[in-house]
């Protein structure tokens, strides 16, 4: 039977004009892939003309990408499109009358640390703008990644008020959630499947449309926008799950002094029907808009979405709780080791300078949000030592100062800390850097980049994440 919103959508006729919300790590790379599919007359891009990304219009209307760091296939991509008139960024928000869909994909971080209640107004404003100017038969799908029972209830509400019209009936709302990686981006959205949940049967099959010429190797899978919700913060709280296996393990392994990556090695060569034992890597912590914040987002859909009392343990944390306490930890036992290294050579932290090779959070990219890097070099001004930042492709970040020349970054380090596995700190040359740095080095592995024996050969005093067998070694 054809309901009032099926009504609308067929009257509306197939979707040929399509608006992204939200100019970043994900809006810009859907925008040009919708951009690139046949039939689509034209794609919006929505970005705030504000001091910090107000750039970004002019230059993606050059047909140039903003995003830094590698990304194959971007470049090109918003080129083409840009060249065919198909793609327009602008901050004309009233030309989301002319979109059949419009997605929005803006961040949702944290108010603070300490309260973990997510800071929604960027998303509510993007809302705001898409009610607005929102039309009967307009599909919009929420892309952030957000508490469970959100679409279905504050963020329908917030649409509700601006358009004074009715998700359901006179316009089409979903939940499908970015699952991106910095660096593969175009692949990602075109090879995973893609979650697609709306609020009713025609929500779901109009984002469906939608999706599917975008897709290449993932295929879509249904579902309501609840599940959808719980499906994308349950991911990556597993993920993050999993990593703090590795670090706690990396931790064990540490004091007893056994090299954690022989153990994973031993564990995952058990296989066999129905048995997985991989392990994630150890590191010197996680960093990221999603990950370390999704477990959060969870916990709250259980009070937000949650339809009977939740049966758990009273006066105990979860499990995934307790996994984000012990990423957290990890760029303060990276300073532990940075403290054990110094006083294997007879230093002390305070009036020490600490070289940091890495600030970005994700390898090869500019991507510093949420980097536990932060953190490190927090603790290790509070206990007096001088910190010097290199990374090849953040340049900027308020309250720190980076370099890109690496040379006055490690010159006179008594220490010198890998924080990101970027591919030019494989290949640098360690007895160069020796020579440059202080006598008696200490060089902190954070991310399992350098080979322990090399390094001591080379003369350094070497601790890594995991690596008992070779921290606190004796020096020549």
């Amino acid at each position: 039977m054809a309901t009032e919103l099926s009504a609308a959508l067929n009257q509306r006729g197939p979707i040929r004009t399509i608006g992204v919300i939200g100019m970043g790590y994900v809006g810009i790379p859907s925008a040009a892939l919708f951009a690139s599919v046949p039939g689509i007359r034209r794609v919006y891009g929505f970005q705030r003309n504000s001091p910090t990304s107000g750039y970004k219009i002019r230059m993606l209307n050059e047909g140039k990408n903003p995003l830094k760091g590698e990304e194959p296939g971007l470049d090109k991509l918003l080129a083409d499109v840009v060249h065919k008139g198909v793609f327009h960024c602008t901050d004309d928000f009233t030309s989301i009358q002319e979109c059949d869909a419009v997605t929005i994909a803006i961040q949702t971080p944290f108010k603070s640390p300490e309260d973990l209640i997510p800071d929604l107004t960027a998303l509510e404003e993007g809302l705001r703008q898409a009610g607005r100017y929102l039309t009967r038969g307009t599909l919009v799908v929420l892309e952030s990644t957000i508490t469970p029972g959100t679409t279905c209830g504050w963020a329908r509400e917030v649409l509700e008020e601006e358009s004074g019209l009715l998700a359901g009936r006179d316009f089409a709302l979903a939940h499908a959630p970015e699952r991106v990686m910095v660096g593969r981006l175009i692949q990602n959205i075109q090879e995973h499947d893609r979650i697609v949940g709306g609020i009713d049967e025609d929500s779901t099959r109009r984002a469906i449309e939608l999706y599917q010429p975008v897709l290449t190797k993932g295929q879509i899978i249904p579902m309501t926008a609840t599940a959808a919700e719980v499906t994308k913060t349950a991911e990556n709280t597993f993920r993050d799950l999993q990593i703090a296996a590795a670090n706690q393990l990396a931790l064990y392994c540490e004091a007893m002094g056994v090299n954690f990556y022989d153990v994973r090695t031993g564990i995952d060569s058990l296989k066999g029907d129905g048995i997985t034992r991989a392990i994630l890597w150890p590191g010197a912590g996680v960093g990221g808009h999603c990950l370390t914040k999704d477990t959060y987002h969870l916990e709250r859909g259980v009070d937000v979405a949650g339809r009977t009392p939740l049966d758990y343990p009273q006066g105990h944390e979860s499990l995934f709780v307790l996994a984000r306490h012990v990423n957290d930890f990890m760029p303060r036992h990276t300073f532990h080791l940075v403290r054990q290294g110094l006083s294997c050579v007879g230093k002390e932290v305070s009036g020490s300078r600490i070289a940091i090779l890495g600030f970005s959070f994700l390898p090869n990219t500019d991507d510093a949000r949420n980097t536990p890097t932060e953190q490190f070099v927090n603790i290790c001004q509070i206990h007096g030592a001088v910190t010097e930042i290199h990374d090849p492709w953040v340049h900027e970040y308020p309250g720190f100062s980076l370099s890109s020349d690496i040379e006055p970054v490690v010159k006179d380090a008594d220490v010198l800390v890998l924080m990101t596995a970027h591919r030019m700190y494989y290949a640098l040359d360690y007895d160069w850097v020796k020579r440059m740095m202080r006598p008696f080095p200490v060089l902190v592995d954070g991310r399992n980049i350098v080979d322990p024996d090399v390094i001591i050969r080379a003369g350094f005093v070497y601790e890594g994440i995991g690596r008992g067998d070779k921290n606190r070694h004796p020096r020549d």
